[in-house]
Parts: C-alpha cells; structure tokens; sequence
C-alpha cells in the first residue's frame, strides 16, 4: 500500500440533494482514499460557503438557498470573474464542526477530512477556459499532495501532480445525445491529454476510445474500473422485509415488475425500452425511476400517456426520484433490471442490480460486455425485437432467473470494493 498522503477531490459532482453514476463515483473514491490510508480533501464551489465567518460558512455549506444565484448582476459578475481567470482563484477551508445538524445529508456526503470552497469554481473555471483556453489555477489554504479530478474539469492546482477521470467520451461518439458545446468539450480534452499528469478511466472501452478518438499514449492512462458497496444493513434486510417495504409504498408485488433507473437521456435508450417492453405483453409492470435530464421531451410525453395505466400488463410507472435506501429495495424486488443503454463509460447500475441478485437483461455494446461478463442477457440496444425477446424469455423462466441472479453475484465480486482499492492503490503509488 502506497505511503498515506493528502488527496484532494473536486465536488462538482456531489449534490447534497440527489446524485448521479459520476457523483457515486467520486463519493465511492473519497472512502476509499480513507480505506488506503489517505486524508481526502473535497474542492466545491459554493459562492455562499466562501464567508470569513466559520460559522456562516458552515451554515451556507448546507444550505442550498444560499447558493442559488441569477439576475443581471451574477452574469455581469461571471463575466468579470471570466476576463480574469488566468491569475486563478483562491479557495477557503468550510469548517464542518457539528454546529449545523447535517445527518440529513449524511449519505450524499463524501468521507472527508477536509472541505475547502472557491466561489463557483467550476463554473468559472469553464467561462475563464472558453474565453482564454487555459486551465483555472486554484490555490488552496494547505497543501495537499495529489489531485484527482473525478470529472474533465478545465482547473489545476500548482506544485502537485494533477489526474482527471474520464468517464466516456459520449459528447464525442454521440453528438446527438448531450447538450455539451462540442468544439469546447473537445477543445478541453485535448488540453488534458496533454497537461494532466495522467488520465483515469473505468473500462477498457473508454480507454480504447481515449486512446482512437484523441490520440492519448497507451501507458498515460489507467482503467480502473468502478465498484459499488452496498450498506451492509441494506444488505441484511430479509426478503420479507423487502416484500412488505416495496408492496407498501408501490402498486407492485415482490419479484413481479422491471425496474429501469437512471436519468431520462437520449442515451439511456428509454423510448425503444418502452416500446419493447410494451410488445412483450408480460404481466409485469415497468418502473421507472429518473428524472428528467436533457432532450429527453419524446420519452417524458410517452411516459405520461402511460404512467398509472391500470390494467395490470402493459402498465408503466414512473418516480421521478428514489432515496437510496428505497432504491436498494426496488432493486432487490424486482423480476429483472432493464438497462439498454446506446452507451455507457462503466454502467454502473448493470453492477448494482448484480450485487444484489437481480437479474439484468443489457445493451451488448460499449464497456456493458465488461461489466456483464456472462451474467446478463446481452441484445444490440437499436434491436426493439431483439429486447422483447428477452423480457419475454426472462420472464417466462423461473429457473433461467435464478441462474442470472447465481452469476450475477459471481460476477460484481470481479469489481468489489477491495478489488477496486487494489487498482486505486496501484494508480497512486506511481505518483
């Protein structure tokens, strides 16, 4: 295991509210940096948790109000903050000291021992690099030994080694699907192949593209995969106690409905998903649980000309937002996971209905073939047929069901928590 050192990591991603694969990703890094050894350090860009009052800070940190801004006068700010990115930014330390009763937020948050915030750093640092085309140097208030940015940000802390992960390339494969200014997008990667100090990814798929599609040298970047661990005590939970929380709370029944859960995306396949699925004619209801995300219009509209269809079959429901906790449930009650994504950098949720049993019928395409391995039902996403087929034939077979769930269990220990320390720990020791 490599000497324990400071770590720093970007909260670009870690909402307080409700969180997202990349979001998982970076909180799952910062407790693992704590497994090997390290003190995590988490950069956000709060303007209001900035104030040089401990408390005020504290009190704003968890306060999402406060952090909302607009009007005329925060553009005029953006825009002044844009012509002088290149001299950088400085950040605070945000005391987290128990004043401010955060268990509310206590499953968002990253483990941490440090919390430092730059007024709007990210945004500022992605106006200050259109406009200049340079990276955004950040000082902070200690030093810390490493930064591991967990998304393509166009920011840089001075004196350290600098890292960025890269989950996908998907604005680059699939124009169509992202609402991402392109020209700026690429002209970032681009920046960051050839400043960073090394790039990370989660799949020998994304790495291969890294590789084709900008040109990054081979030995200049890690797959590290991703990992997901489960709360033990939602693990725990009897499937009675399961049954009763979800037939409680939904219009389902234990192990008799498809679950699909994700952000509503051109990416995410939805329409084809629903389509399939309505041909199939099962019995068992579709949920779906996600937001909307982007250009997402045509599969909302067929959402809400289905959603609370009685009927029994070809019902679909829809939950905008799901607690984690509440979500570990739905996945464990469910006959299947759909996932028939266009695309995906790791495809976190395939790994997330493996380790808890659940059977997963996938895409055949991008990193999905890495993460499945032989536990899922594998069809090309563009194939409607191809997807009924599958849902009718899972459905249709108990035994083939409880095969997939054998297989899937096996499967997820490819990518364990500790596995993943394993790879975290290699990464770092290079450094």
């Amino acid at each position: 295991m490599s000497a324990a050192r400071r770590i720093l990591i970007d909260g670009y991603n870690l909402g307080l509210e409700k969180g997202t694969g990349v979001a998982t990703y970076a909180r799952n890094l910062s407790y693992e940096l704590h497994n090997l050894g390290h003190a995590a350090s988490v950069l956000y860009g709060n303007a209001a948790a900035t104030s040089r009052d401990p408390l005020l800070s504290e009190i704003a940190f968890f306060d999402g109000e406060t952090a909302k801004r607009g009007g005329t006068l925060d553009l005029i700010g953006q825009a002044a903050h844009a012509l002088r990115a290149p001299l950088g930014q400085k950040a605070v330390e945000v005391p987290i000291t128990g004043r401010v009763i955060s268990r509310q937020f206590a499953a968002r948050l990253p483990r941490h021992d440090k919390i430092f915030s730059a007024a709007d750093v990210f945004r500022r640092s992605q106006n200050g690099f259109a406009l200049w085309g340079q990276l955004n140097h950040v000082a902070l208030p200690q030093r810390v030994d490493l930064a591991h940015w967990t998304y393509p940000l166009p920011i840089r802390i001075r004196g350290v080694p600098n890292i960025y992960t890269l989950h996908d390339i998907v604005p680059l494969r699939l124009p169509f699907t992202t609402l991402d200014r392109k020209r700026q997008y690429l002209a970032l990667l681009r920046k960051l192949a050839r400043t960073a100090d090394h790039i990370v990814t989660v799949s020998e798929h994304s790495k291969r593209d890294l590789i084709e599609v900008l040109g990054i040298a081979p030995d200049r970047i890690t797959n590290t995969y991703q990992s997901v661990d489960i709360p033990e005590a939602l693990r725990r939970k009897t499937d009675e106690q399961t049954a009763d929380e979800v037939e409680s709370l939904f219009p389902v029944h234990y192990k008799q409905y498809y679950l699909f859960w994700g952000s509503i995306e051109p990416k995410k396949n939805i329409g084809r998903m629903i389509e399939a699925y309505l041909v199939s004619k099962v019995d068992a209801p579709l949920v779906i649980v996600g937001a909307q995300a982007w250009k997402s219009e045509g599969e909302l509209q067929l959402l809400k000309s289905l959603a609370g269809r009685e009927g029994g079959r070809r019902q679909v429901i829809q939950l905008p937002y799901a607690p984690f906790a509440l979500l570990v449930s739905l996945i464990r009650g469910a006959k299947a996971a759909l996932f028939p994504s266009l695309y995906e950098g790791f495809g976190l949720p395939a790994l997330e209905a493996m380790s808890l049993g659940t059977p997963v019928i996938c895409s055949d395409t991008s990193s999905l073939p890495e993460v499945a391995g032989d536990a899922a039902i594998m069809v090309d996403p563009y194939d409607t047929a191809a997807l009924t087929a599958a849902i009718r034939q899972v459905d249709a077979d108990a035994d083939l069901r409880a095969e997939m769930s054998l297989r899937g269990l096996a499967q997820a220990e490819r990518f364990s928590p500790a596995a993943y320390r394993e790879r975290l720990d290699a990464l770092y020791r290079r450094f």
